[in-house]
């Protein structure tokens, strides 16, 4: 069976390169919002977004950050982060800048988002705990493969390191 994750990115960078990784089959994700749907969560305020974060990670044993080149500085990424770690569900960083977007190109690596973050109160930052997976390959095609074919098991890895820390 399918672990259930919660996809947590960039919305304007990266969507495409998202709705690549959870068309995979190897996972059951929350469903993707629409471009159109995002904007009117979003339009709500921060009360809004809050819940459906909530609502659309509840039941998810890990949360997959797909970095790109710009998720590390995205408060929300950041909030979804925070919570999953709090809420003790694994956490699982894959950089997703190699496969193509939209337009037919990639993009270059951002940085860690777990860099930022500290566990409870301490010095200790949470990049030190959190994998954060650069897909091999020299093209989009092989980035795709080296994801489809690692994803599964990095996600079970990030589940039992959430267990032991």
């Amino acid at each position: 069976m399918a672990r259930r994750v919660f996809f947590s990115f960039h919305f304007d960078n990266d969507y495409w390169r998202t709705q690549q990784v959870r068309n995979m089959g190897a996972l059951e994700g929350q469903p993707l919002c629409s471009p159109n749907a995002w904007e009117e969560v979003k339009r709500k305020g921060k009360a809004s977004i809050e819940k459906w974060i909530a609502d659309n990670m509840h039941g998810k044993s890990c949360v997959v950050v797909l970095v790109g080149s710009q998720t590390a500085s995205r408060p929300w990424v950041i909030h979804e982060i925070i919570k999953a770690w709090n809420d003790k569900r694994g956490v699982l960083g894959v950089r997703v800048h190699g496969l193509l977007d939209s337009n037919g190109q990639t993009s270059v690596a951002g940085a860690n988002p777990f860099d930022s973050i500290t566990i409870g109160g301490t010095s200790r930052k949470l990049s030190s705990v959190v994998p954060l997976i650069t897909p091999t390959g020299n093209d989009s095609k092989a980035v795709y493969a080296s994801i489809s074919n690692g994803i599964e098991k990095w996600i079970e890895d990030a589940i039992s390191i959430r267990g032991r820390n």
